[in-house]
């Protein structure tokens, strides 16, 4: 949610913060803005649109010769979408630019203040409130810059990343954040700032990555400073080496991110399990359960807490967690845990879920489960993120970068992640014989080869997409450990297509969905053999005797679904516990389809960003 890009060095930085706004789309926003400084003159040019609509505007600027530069994706909080409401924003005076990612909650009070003490102000904006707060701070108290922008984010509630710059200082931006990601890449005799590397990884791979309440000093020429804002002290940075590389984050051929991401996961989920499972061995081995593995086996209850796709992970994982290893799991949207008084005991293990690692309702959920003493285990896909520094011991799913919106290779890494724990942890209790155990294990291995094969659907997706892409509503029906699936699958066409869909265990159907059933109603059904098969096939015959349009996802051979189903997409067969891992490939083809039909921005779809770093 929102991108943040900056540069200071002795290159051109606008050519730099323009391609780095462009690496950070995929966040979600709906205006831009850059600004730049050539020594004598600061430049602010900014827009509703996307990043190409900017650049066309700063056609009309003097954009060369400015070795010092700030860009800004904004996804819309206070004001609506429009040019004054973009970042970067000017302070009263013209000196100090800023651009913001994240919430100032009391910036109400605190533009009253400043009105009485004669600020005035141009957008809706509460970081417009943020900046001249710290010019009048700086010129109240006569500080510099740095103190200025720490003695003024002690006023503040909220969350922010920020990068704040000021012409009569023109070696140097500050930056601060908490709850919102920054990242600093540093380089020889320049650095590079963003909300995450993806938008210097070609000109370093060394990076530092601001913790919660620090600020930092970059000038040119000089070390690092970094600070805690509330105490002053000095920290020291810890310099991170990248292990992404440039070709993780182009396109690759493919028309979107999405797709290409989706063709991913046979590659990612043999890298997440790679190292990590030895099927002739019989070994499931993650340092983050093993070094904790008591604490899994003598846990009271499992509470997972995600959102979005991360929470149709998780209810994925209570299926086969509690199957495999008799641990009672929970499984709570973070938004909800965080504000409803939970139960949290200490013999509690919470996991929480997240791609990004900076989603903000499950860091302050996390928080929550802490403070009330219970273990946390993080599952997330990004090295060095938020999530995997609060969490007590962890585990990443190696999916590489994802910059689709709409999550796809996240979803089956994150189940792969927690099948493993799930193994592991059956096997040390013994609620698993090791005759189940080795076969679980070897039909995981197998499972890339398996996806790889469900790939193989794409050209009846695509069919059926043509058929159905004006469809107004969606029903997505699957029972026991698919209808999590269905709920992913009604996500990813809501998000992606702007149609209307819901998923439901099959057998709620007929408690009130199944009043929505007529020949206008297309039906997305989850069969595989495996599961409740008959159960399944009775809700098809409800939906075919209403008239009911049904797409049936079935195993590969089944003849008695396909009699009654008017489109059906076969899939490879496995274990009932891990068809989610293939169930879930014809709905993303499908979604995917669907929304290129109906010309959807598909990577970057309307109203949406890929890390939700505020509420």
């Amino acid at each position: 949610m929102c991108g943040i890009v900056g540069y200071i060095g002795y290159r051109e930085a606008f050519p730099i913060v323009i391609k780095g706004l462009r690496r950070l789309e995929y966040r979600g926003y709906d205006s831009a803005g850059v600004m730049l400084y050539n020594g004598t003159d600061l430049m602010v040019c900014k827009t509703k649109g996307k990043v190409s609509d900017l650049e066309e505007r700063c056609e009309n600027e003097s954009t060369s010769g400015a070795t010092i530069g700030m860009g800004h994706t904004r996804w819309a909080t206070h004001g609506v979408p429009n040019d004054v409401n973009s970042h970067p924003h000017l302070s009263n005076s013209g000196e100090l630019a800023i651009i913001h990612n994240g919430i100032i909650e009391n910036y109400e009070p605190l533009k009253k203040e400043l009105i009485k003490r004669g600020y005035t102000f141009k957008s809706d904006t509460d970081t417009e409130v943020l900046v001249n707060l710290i010019e009048d701070v700086q010129k109240t108290e006569n500080l510099k810059l740095g103190k200025a922008v720490q003695v003024a984010l002690s006023q503040v509630i909220g969350a922010y990343a920020i990068c704040v710059f000021d012409t009569k200082k023109p070696n140097e931006i500050i930056v601060a954040r908490l709850g919102s990601p920054l990242a600093i890449g540093v380089g020889e005799d320049e650095y590079f700032i963003a909300s995450d590397a993806s938008p210097f990884i070609e000109y370093t791979s060394n990076a530092i990555y601001l913790e919660d309440e620090e600020i930092a000093v970059i000038r040119l020429g000089k070390k690092l400073k970094v600070r805690k804002i509330k105490d002053d002290t000095l920290v020291d940075p810890y310099i991170q080496e990248l292990q992404m590389n440039l070709e993780q984050i182009e396109k690759g051929g493919y028309d979107h991110f999405m797709l290409k991401e989706i063709y991913e996961q046979p590659s990612v989920i043999k890298d997440t399990y790679r190292g990590r499972l030895l099927a002739d061995q019989g070994i499931i081995r993650m340092a983050g359960i093993e070094d904790n593995l008591e604490r899994f086996i003598n846990a009271e209850r499992i509470l997972i807490v995600a959102c979005g796709t991360s929470w149709h992970a998780g209810l994925v994982a209570e299926y086969v967690i509690e199957e495999f290893t008799r641990i009672p799991v929970e499984v709570e949207y973070a938004s909800e845990f965080r504000y409803r008084n939970p139960i949290i005991n200490k013999g509690d293990v919470v996991i929480a879920i997240s791609q990004s690692g900076e989603t903000a309702d499950t860091l302050a959920a996390i928080k929550l489960a802490k403070e009330n003493g219970a273990f946390v285990f993080g599952v997330c896909n990004v090295v060095g993120s938020s999530i995997s520094r609060e969490s007590n011991a962890g585990a990443y799913t190696h999916a590489g970068p994802e910059i689709g919106v709409a999550s796809t290779k996240a979803f089956t890494t994150q189940i792969t992640v927690l099948t493993m724990i799930a193994l592991r942890i059956a096997q040390a209790k013994g609620t698993l014989n090791n005759t189940t155990y080795r076969t679980y294990l070897q039909e995981l291995e197998r499972i890339p080869e398996k996806v790889l094969e469900a790939l193989g659907t794409n050209d009846v997706a695509k069919e059926i997409a043509a058929v159905f892409k004006d469809s107004p509503n969606c029903l997505y029906l699957g029972r026991g450990y698919n209808f999590p699936v269905a709920l992913e699958g009604a996500l990813k066409l809501k998000e992606i297509s702007y149609i209307h869909a819901e998923g439901y265990p099959a057998a709620e159907m007929k408690h009130g969905p199944i009043a929505l059933i007529d020949e206008m109603m297309p039906v997305v059904v989850i069969a595989p053999k495996q599961g409740h098969y008959d159960k399944v096939v009775s809700n098809i015959q409800e939906i075919k005797s209403r008239s009911g349009k049904i797409i049936a996802i079935v195993t590969k051979g089944d003849t008695q679904v396909r009699d009654l189903a008017d489109y059906v997409i076969e899939i490879p067969e496995t274990t009932d516990a891990l068809s989610p891992l293939i169930t879930t490939i014809p709905l993303q083809l499908l979604s995917y389809h669907i929304a290129v039909m109906r010309e959807c921005n598909v990577d970057q779809p309307r109203n949406l960003a890929k890390s939700v770093t505020v509420e």
